[in-house]
C-alpha cells in the first residue's frame, strides 16, 4: 500500500478524523470499520445534506460551494461537538478542495485528515457497480476536477485503495495510534 502523503496526528486524545476523498473511494467502509476498530463514534456525511442538495446530485448536478457550505459547517460542527464530550469520532466527507478542509478546521483544528485515493478507472469501475446512491457515476469528472490532494501543511496522511478495506483500516489505526512526540500509545 502507497502511503504517499503522511503530515502531523491528531493529540493523544480521542480523535476526530475525516476520511475523504472523491465518490467511489471507499469512505464508507472504510469509515465504519475503522470507527469500529478504534471504538469511536461514526458518522456520514451524506446524512448532513438538506434536502435540495440530495435533490441536485440525483438530478446530476454537481453541487457548487454555496451549496456546500451550510453542510460542511454541520459535518464540522459535529466534529467539535465529538472533540468537547471527549468522545471523539470518525466521519465521512468528500473535503476535495482545501477551502472546504479549511471550514471543516474552523469548527474543529484537530481533524485528521484520511484521504483515500486510487486510479480514476478504479474509482469508475467501483461507482459503476454501485447502486441506490444519489451521486451519478458521471459526476466523477467534476469531483476530479475539483480536487485538491492535502498539502504539506494540513494534519492528515493518503491511503492507496488498491489494497483490501481491512487493510485501510489496520493501516489508519496505526496511523492514529502510534506515539505522538515519542510518547507510547
Amino acid at each position: 500500500m502507497a502511503l504517499s502523503v503522511e503530515n502531523q496526528r491528531p493529540a493523544r486524545t480521542a480523535p476526530a478524523i475525516v476520511v475523504m476523498g472523491v465518490s467511489g473511494v471507499g469512505k464508507t467502509t472504510v469509515a465504519k470499520a475503522l470507527a469500529e476498530r478504534l471504538g469511536l463514534p461514526y458518522g456520514e456525511a451524506d446524512d448532513f445534506h438538506p434536502a435540495a442538495n440530495i435533490a441536485k446530485m440525483a438530478a446530476g448536478h454537481p453541487l457548487d460551494d454555496k451549496d456546500r457550505e451550510p453542510w460542511l459547517k454541520a459535518i464540522g460542527g459535529w466534529l467539535a461537538e465529538r472533540v468537547e464530550t471527549g468522545t471523539g469520532g470518525v466521519i465521512t466527507c468528500s473535503a476535495l478542495k482545501r477551502g472546504y478542509r479549511d471550514l471543516l478546521r474552523e469548527a474543529c483544528p484537530e481533524a485528521f485528515f484520511l484521504h483515500l485515493t486510487g486510479s480514476t478507472a478504479l474509482v469508475e469501475e467501483r461507482l459503476a457497480h454501485r447502486s441506490g446512491h444519489f451521486m451519478k457515476a458521471r459526476m466523477l469528472d467534476s469531483q476530479l476536477a475539483i480536487l485538491e490532494p492535502l498539502a504539506a501543511d494540513e494534519n492528515g496522511a493518503v491511503l492507496d485503495i488498491g489494497p483490501s478495506p481491512e487493510t485501510l483500516v489496520e493501516s489508519a489505526a496505526a496511523l492514529v495510534l502510534r506515539p505522538v512526540n515519542g510518547d507510547l500509545a
